[in-house]
């Protein structure tokens, strides 16, 4: 019961905060970042989040790769990791009629599923961002799974890194749908832990997409199992 009474509460306070972050951003279009960066900070805060990492995260990665389990996942990657993140979102949050301002505003990336020619801009979007010396941020699982196993990989992540030739850090994060349970909107404190694999350099010549799904997800049952 008190989590999901805390589940409304921070239902309400992403309601009021997000749309203060999306005034803010562009009112400040310089600094979309360090709002971002700022809201947060607040949140890991508000919501009770100790962090524990494991291995270390290398900044010098193009393009982050992790499961997704909840929209804490998000809070916690941005903000851990020091640089700009471009996130690619389903087109269907950026057409929310004010709250897709969160992805609109902070130019991060939208792609049509059901469209072919999405591709194309997807790839010009990230080519884009890349230039602006963003990394590229992708759930390669395409959406949330239960917190129990990993989702099976969609090809996105990996034509996008073999295109521009990434080097990719991956990631598993543990616990988040525990602590922020966005479909039954349940909330309670809790630990959360980043796991950070080795990079990878990406190589159309190799099965480095596959090998990687394979590490992630042998990581990830091992941390559930123990």
């Amino acid at each position: 019961m008190l989590s999901r009474i805390r589940g409304f509460i921070v239902l309400i306070q992403f309601s009021i905060t997000v749309g203060i972050v999306i005034v803010l951003m562009y009112t400040f279009r310089n600094h979309t970042h360090k709002v971002i960066k700022g809201w947060m900070k607040i949140q890991m805060y508000l919501l009770g989040i100790k962090l524990e990492q494991v291995g270390k995260l290398d900044e010098s990665c193009d393009m982050v790769v992790l499961n997704h389990q909840s929209l804490l996942d998000i809070i916690v990657m941005e903000y851990i990791h020091p640089r700009n993140l471009a996130w690619i979102a389903k087109k269907e949050i950026t057409d929310l009629v004010f709250f897709g301002h969160i992805i609109k505003a902070p130019r991060m990336i939208s792609v049509d599923r059901e469209d072919k020619a999405g591709v194309i801009k997807l790839l010009k979007d990230c080519k884009d961002r890349l230039s602006q010396g963003r990394p590229i941020a992708v759930f390669p699982e395409g959406t949330r799974s239960t917190g129990k196993r990993m989702l099976s990989f969609k090809p996105g992540a990996k034509m996008i890194a073999n295109k521009f030739n990434l080097k990719v850090q991956p990631a598993i994060i543990i616990n988040t749908r525990e602590i922020l349970d966005s479909k039954s909107l349940k909330q309670k404190p809790g630990k959360v832990k980043v796991i950070y694999l080795d990079p990878v350099q990406a190589d159309k010549k190799t099965d480095w997409f596959e090998k990687l799904e394979e590490d992630m997800n042998r990581v990830f049952n091992e941390e559930k199992d123990s």
